[in-house]
């Protein structure tokens, strides 16, 4: 009989303690319920800009306040490289990686400075490797010179990348094929029109950044005081917000093309998000 009233105390004594338990847990649930509704999302609506919005194919073309038979020519043509005849799946996050590199030589050869995330990057005359002898006695020898970037449009790299970047992320062709670098119309071109077109592109598919990452690579001239500008364009130009565009600057170890000054290049990585609504194309 004792050991039974042992048993039997144990055995309420558990149930107890279990019951506490049930019925504390069943009061907290609200409040981590809560506590995660409560959180905000990612993105609001209002940080989305208001031009953020999707356009009508007609609209898949750079800015301008006039059209002209050869503005809906070009509007056309580029048009039909970015509409596919396959359908761009509205799957919820798309990534995206650009590259682009540009030779780099004495401004005097180049005819255009140096722009880099639509930044004009002035310079003290830097100690340039002439390896084919054209400024110097010999080959390899140094020369001390302001630079400036070859190239057919304004050779920016940052925006080139990133362009490439958004169509590679929705499974289009890249900036080479839609913005040829033998087509005339973008001889000298300024590289925010790119930036503009492709901001629409990733609009009119129902996307919006995510968040976007910048390597730029180049030994010389010093960049860093230049990023800011560089990071405030970017967010202007793709409707975003500061806290989804990171820059980073690195030299090339004084390896090669770029670490001799003769080029620079660069990376990025971007995702996209879905914004909501079904995808035009």
């Amino acid at each position: 009989l004792f050991f039974l009233l042992r048993i039997l105390k144990y055995t309420m004594t558990m149930t107890t303690h279990r019951l506490l338990s049930f019925l504390l847990a069943l009061s907290a649930a609200p409040l981590f319920c809560n506590a995660f509704a409560t959180l905000p999302p990612l993105v609001s609506a209002t940080t989305i800009s208001n031009n953020a919005r999707i356009t009508r194919p007609s609209s898949l073309s750079a800015s301008s306040t006039t059209t002209t038979d050869d503005d809906n020519d070009e509007e056309a043509e580029i048009s039909s490289l970015l509409r596919p005849s396959y359908k761009i799946e509205p799957i919820p996050l798309r990534i995206g990686h650009g590259f682009d590199i540009h030779k780099m030589v004495p401004l005097s050869e180049a005819g255009q400075p140096i722009v880099i995330g639509g930044v004009v990057i002035d310079h003290e005359d830097q100690k340039w490797t002439d390896k084919d002898g054209k400024y110097t006695d010999e080959p390899n020898s140094i020369y001390k010179t302001q630079l400036g970037v070859i190239a057919h449009s304004d050779g920016d790299v940052i925006y080139h990348s990133l362009v490439d970047a958004i169509f590679g992320a929705l499974t289009l062709p890249d900036i080479g094929q839609v913005f040829q670098d033998t087509d005339p119309r973008w001889k000298g071109c300024d590289s925010s029109k790119f930036m503009e077109h492709a901001y629409k592109v990733m609009t009119y598919y129902g996307y919006q950044i995510g968040n976007i990452d910048v390597t730029l690579i180049l030994e010389r001239p010093k960049v860093a005081g230049f990023k800011p500008a560089m990071k405030e364009n970017i967010v202007r130009l793709l409707g975003t917000t500061e806290g989804r565009v990171n820059i980073k600057a690195r030299t090339h170890e004084k390896l090669d093309s770029m670490g001799e000054l003769r080029s620079l290049s660069c990376h990025v990585v971007i995702t996209l998000e879905k914004v909501g609504g079904d995808v035009l194309g």
